[in-house]
């Protein structure tokens, strides 16, 4: 299928209504308060404590479209000392949630790295969830010189 100039103007011209509409959309960057409320959630509503974990980030990526963390738990990962998940966020990002991390007794440590996009300076935090119903956090600054996914 081809589409000729007169069909081509009458898409763009849809798309140029479509968006003067002002249709509500979803916010550009995530917000602190959204973060807040997916850490509830993932916490069910405890407040995490500091310590145990740890959160390894760069003060400064100089490109954000490859910013390498990891994260790890001290943690026997036997009886109830088991880490079940940890939960990477970044809060100025489009969308807070980057990953999950899931562990059991056979993972043997609950320690991971990975590289996340971000979109420019901000808090990156990881909220790890015990067996027992214990939470932990930790939170980095992470300062970005290029743009990631937003500039």
């Amino acid at each position: 299928m081809s589409i000729n100039r007169r069909q081509a103007l009458g898409l763009a011209a849809g798309a140029v209504a479509f968006a003067a509409a002002g249709l509500p959309g979803r916010p550009a960057w995530a917000t602190p308060e959204e973060t807040e409320k997916r850490i509830a959630e993932f916490t069910g509503g405890k407040t995490p404590e500091t310590g145990r974990l740890t959160l390894t980030a760069p003060e400064i990526a100089e490109n954000g479209n490859t910013v390498p963390i990891s994260i790890e738990v001290e943690s026997a990962m036997e009886g109830d000392d088991v880490v079940e998940q940890v939960m990477i966020l970044a809060e100025g990002n489009p969308n807070p949630d980057v990953a999950i991390f899931n562990f059991s007794e056979a993972s043997g440590i609950a320690a991971a790295t990975t590289r996340m996009r971000l979109a420019r300076t901000q808090n990156v935090i990881a909220v790890a969830k015990m067996k027992d119903g214990s939470t932990f956090i930790d939170k980095k600054e992470v300062k970005v010189t290029i743009g990631g996914c937003g500039g």
